[in-house]
């Protein structure tokens, strides 16, 4: 099973999204092609009602853990709940591109 049906079917398990993207941006990176090393991911879930940012992004870490620690390099993370996606009316920023693995130079 690939890396983006893992993410994919552990979120819809633990978290019964409203929404689920699963981005796999690896093409932005200097990666070998077919790569799934960087990850951006919008979701949508009654359960982050009443939880902090960092609480639901420390959930996802959790909950995709062995992803981060066999070959996921990178986790773009946009969790919403049902009132706050609503709101932004269903807009997630683009990624920045890739500096090339170090922060550019001044």
């Amino acid at each position: 099973m690939n890396i983006s049906t893992q993410i994919n079917d552990l979120v819809v398990q633990e978290l019964a999204p409203i929404r689920l993207d699963v981005v796999n941006e690896s093409h932005m990176h200097n990666v070998p092609a077919n790569s799934e090393t960087h990850f951006k991911l919008v979701i949508v879930s009654d359960n982050f009602d009443g939880l902090s940012l960092v609480a639901r992004h420390r959930t996802v870490n959790k909950l995709l853990a062995d992803q981060l620690q066999n070959g996921v390099h990178a986790l773009s993370m946009h969790t919403y709940t049902a009132e706050e996606w609503s709101a932004r009316g269903g807009e997630v920023p683009d990624s920045p591109p890739c500096m090339g693995g170090k922060a550019k130079e001044s």
